[in-house]
């Protein structure tokens, strides 16, 4: 890993520091973009994950009866919704992030990895705003709060890495494969049933926990889910794998936008 790490010269992470006033930008920029001209505005922050919720508490609460470990089941999916609401819509924005300003990226220089990566950050508004959601359900279904719960706003540095991260590998990847834009929503789709969102990782059989680890967002989302619980304990093994896999994830993505990247203004 260090040798892939040595790869992206020390110049490039340079100049994305020194174009860090562009990057709040588009961040800001993309936070606008989002709610202009919308009825409801910032409310689809939380309407988005609250919907998800009321079909999972159906669906998997009351026909499925899956174990929520003595919680309500909209507590138990809320808690894993608001971080996978984050992915679900900061990833397939910052895949199509370059195509999107394919006129910043002709006319002015700057490391092309900030628009990706602001896209990416544009979502931690809404987790904000749905965490507060989180909170309220909380004090409703007089769930107690534990010093775990402390750890929530930290467990979003390793999911905005990991989201970052593969939206960049999408984002270089799309500017080649134009058809990439359509593997996003079945990406999406996807991880939405392979990471613990509606049901537990105890769900898992056994002979397949193995396939767990191999998803970061997993651990990372069951960490949040933990957090809120007041019967768990973050699973620190799990989630120290999910992170390093992460590292790892985002530095093979810094790689590979890097070596690409120059040649972005003439595919686009």
């Amino acid at each position: 890993m260090n040798a892939v790490a040595r790869s992206v010269p020390v110049e490039w992470l340079y100049e994305f520091v020194r174009y860090r006033e562009l990057f709040f930008f588009l961040v800001w920029r993309d936070v606008k973009i989002r709610y202009k001209q919308t009825l409801l505005g910032a409310s689809w922050a939380i309407l988005q994950p609250f919907f998800l919720m009321v079909v999972f508490s159906f669906i998997f609460g009351r026909i499925a009866k899956v174990d929520t470990e003595g919680v309500p089941y909209q507590v138990f999916s809320f808690a894993a919704l608001v971080p996978w609401a984050y992915f679900q819509y900061a990833v397939p924005l910052a895949g199509n992030s370059l195509i999107s300003n394919t006129g910043l990226i002709s006319k002015v220089y700057f490391p092309r990895a900030i628009i990706p990566a602001s896209s990416a950050l544009s979502g931690v508004v809404d987790f904000a705003i749905a965490s507060a959601m989180l909170i309220a359900l909380m004090v409703y279904f007089h769930i107690p709060f534990t010093a775990e719960l402390l750890l929530w706003p930290l467990l979003l540095l390793p999911l905005v890495v990991f989201t970052t991260a593969v939206g960049m590998l999408f984002a270089a990847l799309n500017v080649k494969f134009r058809d990439i834009k359509y593997t996003i929503p079945f990406f999406m789709q996807a991880m939405l049933f392979l990471s613990p969102v509606a049901y537990p990782t105890s769900a898992v059989p056994e002979h397949l926990t193995w396939l767990r680890y191999l998803n970061p967002l997993a651990g990372i989302l069951d960490a949040f889910r933990a957090s809120v619980l007041p019967a768990r304990t973050i699973a620190w093994g799990e989630l120290g794998i999910a992170i390093g896999l992460t590292l790892i994830l985002f530095t093979i993505a810094s790689v590979y936008f890097y070596r690409t990247e120059r040649s972005f203004a003439d595919l686009i």
